[in-house]
């Protein structure tokens, strides 16, 4: 179930004790004498039997269900959050998929250009605590319109950034960026829980996180067509120019949407478990009590790691990708654009098709051991064959290693959210994408360093060994978390099969 929906509509506690001073009032009508005879007071005859018609009434009966209700504003809201997380993912890559003109432009090394993208992590880390807490204390729009504003102030920095020798410039609007990201990851299972029914959940969810996807994947085919490898450094900074400017135009015109539109929570709630929940953090709230129940969730702790190595892994792959696609396929910037853009669609069908998946289904724990297993076989294949000079095999093998590893992101969320529930949506969200930033920043710099002083496969082969260890990670988490059901139970063999396979994979 979503973990919403867990919670059972009933009277709230505390209802009995004014019940009973009811029934005491109404016995005091009654008295009884001395001598024995019982003498009934002039009482209200209806007024009576209204209370002797709620005392045979069930508690349930007596609660009043709260009323629901959803609003199409949910979509725009979705919608609106979905394209400013695109553009922020959009600035992360956009730098990592031509790197090699990056570095010809400002005359730095590879690795200058690797901090463009490794800043998103680093900032993640200390400020996600800092930001859930806001979240959790301000509401949705606070944070959202923290989101969107620095990502537009961001944009605007990059335009004064172009020229050979303004690469620290840069460094700053992309360190904004970073800063906005931190208000924009953690909200996907806030957006769909507050304003989303108990059926759409997972698949808001997924709509969310694929916003941010559908940024990558642009990021992956756009700079490679605006900002083309040449010579000539003037016409590269007018391209980059170019980039820029489109990049603060829309940014700025997301934030106007932002400010106009989004709000913390519709009028009425659109479930019952929302009904019944506080829409504000109760007077006792403690957000550092939330966080030490979460660390003491034994199954969460595991899902933080498998999670973290799985989704470090996607952000380590994304940044080196042109590093590895161009080491085999020199010249090919085009193509390792659109090599990326393959590996983010696929993705993107995957993480709406295993949101729909859920939604029907609520199979959280085998969903999550069978994509994290596929996902690793999709990148083992993708390791071996990419040396094979054969360009259509690398977009089929990214393809499919994107279908499943980005497919993970929205389950990953959401059975974070089912295993931690009632705790805040926003601090278990924060704090598995803290963790993925960590293992990211870890798989980039030693990925990287595998693939420069090596070859792009040992990097690949450092990755695989990574997901594997991940696999070992998820198979308790599924255990300790809910009780099996029938349609995990007819699932086990399928991810037993698979788990055969890859250790055969393995071994040869």
């Amino acid at each position: 179930m979503v973990a919403g929906e867990l919670l059972q509509e009933h009277a709230r506690p505390g209802s009995a004790p004014c019940e009973a001073a009811e029934a005491d009032k109404a016995e005091t009508q009654y008295q009884d004498l001395a001598n024995g005879a019982i003498h009934v007071t002039v009482a209200d005859a209806p007024q009576a039997d209204r209370e002797l018609e709620n005392e045979a009434m069930l508690p349930s009966e007596r609660s009043q269900t709260p009323q629901t209700r959803l609003y199409w504003r949910r979509f725009v809201v979705l919608t609106i959050f979905s394209l400013y997380s695109l553009v922020n993912a959009f600035q992360w890559i956009q730098y990592s998929i031509i790197a090699n003109i990056f570095m010809h432009y400002y005359s730095v090394s590879s690795v200058m250009v690797d901090w463009l993208s490794v800043v998103y992590m680093v900032a993640y880390v200390p400020l996600i605590f800092p930001a859930t807490w806001l979240l959790d204390r301000k509401g949705l729009r606070v944070t959202a319109l923290l989101g969107a504003g620095l990502n537009c102030v961001g944009a605007w920095l990059k335009c004064a950034s172009v020229g050979p020798h303004l690469f620290w410039v840069t460094m700053v609007a992309q360190i904004v960026c970073s800063v906005a990201q931190v208000f924009i990851l953690g909200l996907p299972s806030r957006i769909a829980s507050v304003w989303f029914g108990p059926k759409e959940v997972s698949t808001a969810c997924a709509t969310a996180v694929l916003g941010n996807q559908l940024g990558v994947a642009i990021g992956f085919l756009l700079p490679p067509v605006l900002v083309p490898n040449t010579p000539d450094k003037e016409l590269m900074g007018r391209n980059i120019s170019i980039m820029f400017y489109g990049t603060a135009a829309v940014s700025t015109l997301l934030f106007i949407l932002t400010v106009i539109v989004i709000q913390d929570r519709p009028p009425l709630p659109p479930s019952q478990a929302q009904a019944v929940l506080p829409t504000g953090p109760a007077e006792d709230y403690s957000y550092k009590k939330s966080i030490i129940n979460l660390f003491r969730n034994k199954p969460f702790l595991l899902l933080l790691i498998s999670y973290g190595i799985m989704t470090g892994s996607f952000y380590s792959v994304s940044t080196l990708l042109n590093q590895m696609i161009i080491t085999h396929h020199p010249g090919e910037e085009l193509n390792t654009g659109r090599i990326g853009l393959t590996l983010v669609v696929a993705g993107m069908v995957g993480s709406i098709l295993c949101g729909l998946w859920l939604d029907h289904t609520k199979t959280y724990k085998m969903t999550t051991l069978i994509v994290y297993v596929l996902s690793f076989i999709g990148m083992l294949v993708f390791t071996f064959t990419l040396d094979l000079q054969q360009l259509l095999v690398v977009f089929f093998t990214a393809g499919v290693l994107g279908f499943f590893m980005t497919g993970y992101l929205p389950i990953g969320f959401e059975f974070g959210v089912e295993i931690t529930y009632p705790e805040s949506e926003g601090t278990s969200s924060g704090l598995l994408n803290a963790f993925a930033q960590v293992f990211g920043i870890i798989f980039t710099f030693i990925q990287g360093m595998l693939t420069t002083d090596y070859n792009p496969q040992a990097g690949n082969i450092f990755i695989c060994a990574w997901i594997f260890l991940g696999i070992i990670l998820t198979d308790p988490v599924t255990e300790k978390a809910t009780e099996k059901t029938e349609l995990d139970m007819l699932i086990r063999p399928v991810y037993d099969y698979l788990y055969i396979v890859t250790w055969c994979i393995i071994m040869l």
